[in-house]
């Protein structure tokens, strides 16, 4: 078993009990470690606060990372709280539907300015303000997919946005390395979130990816973060920078 005892984490992007940041949530409980969350809006609340409540998280908090103030007010009460932090996951990603479903040539520039502000800069506005948190090392963790690095159909706008995210942890985990920062890329498979089912023709997806991997199946949010709260624990010292895929082996044949 893995030990997370004493450490805190803060999990951006929960929306529901189907989340890839609720399944990891509930791994790094499971785990020992404490948990604040945040939701994003009035709207998402009602859905969020039950299963934050249900973790035991200290710390329930608005966090819109469009709306100027809201990131740093959440690390501000970590601060205030607990002062210092361990880990942090970030899953969140955005594109208006209009970009997302057009083809990538097509792309209006608000639009992918937007998709990259939201998934991609606000990871590295979150390893900022982390970072003096993490007096004696920690963890940073986004997520990603496959569609960066392969043409996926229909995943158009995300796939150079996801790739663009993919970098940029490879570059922050260069820099904060010598503090003992570490950071990761997670790389599931298709999973039925409410995030995905923006995707164009997404159970179409959901179904190719099963019939392609070796064993057929398809992974949970549970094998996600099981994932996770081995890479934020002590156990995991010695990686940074990776893409850790967790497909069931999609990525190497697809």
């Amino acid at each position: 078993m893995l030990n997370l005892a004493n450490k805190k984490g803060l999990i951006i992007g929960i929306a529901n009990d189907q989340s890839i940041a609720y399944g990891c949530a509930k791994l790094f409980k499971e785990y020992g470690a404490e948990v604040a969350v945040t939701y994003l809006n009035a709207k998402a609340e009602p859905y969020v606060r039950p299963l934050a409540e249900g973790l035991g998280s200290p710390l329930i908090l608005p966090c819109d990372v469009r709306e100027d103030g809201q990131l740093e007010s959440v690390f501000a009460a970590i601060e205030a709280h607990w002062g210092e932090l361990d880990f942090v996951l970030h899953s969140i990603a955005f594109a208006p539907k209009e970009d997302l479903h057009a083809r990538v040539v097509d792309c209006s520039k608000e639009g992918f300015s937007m998709a990259m502000d939201v998934s991609c800069h606000s990871f590295i506005r979150t390893a900022h303000l982390a970072e003096p948190l993490m007096k004696n090392g920690g963890c940073l963790l986004t997520v990603s997919f496959y569609g960066s690095e392969r043409v996926v159909e229909h995943y158009n706008l995300m796939g150079p946005v996801k790739a663009a995210l993919e970098s940029t942890v490879r570059y922050l985990a260069a820099e904060l390395g010598p503090k003992q920062i570490r950071v990761h890329t997670l790389s599931p498979g298709p999973l039925k979130t409410r995030a995905a089912s923006g995707i164009d023709r997404f159970d179409a997806l959901l179904d190719r990816s099963r019939a392609m991997t070796p064993d057929h199946q398809l992974v949970q949010i549970d094998d996600v973060g099981n994932v996770a709260a081995f890479l934020v624990s002590d156990g995991a010292k010695a990686m940074t920078g990776n893409i850790e895929y967790i497909d069931s082996g999609l990525h190497i044949l697809s």
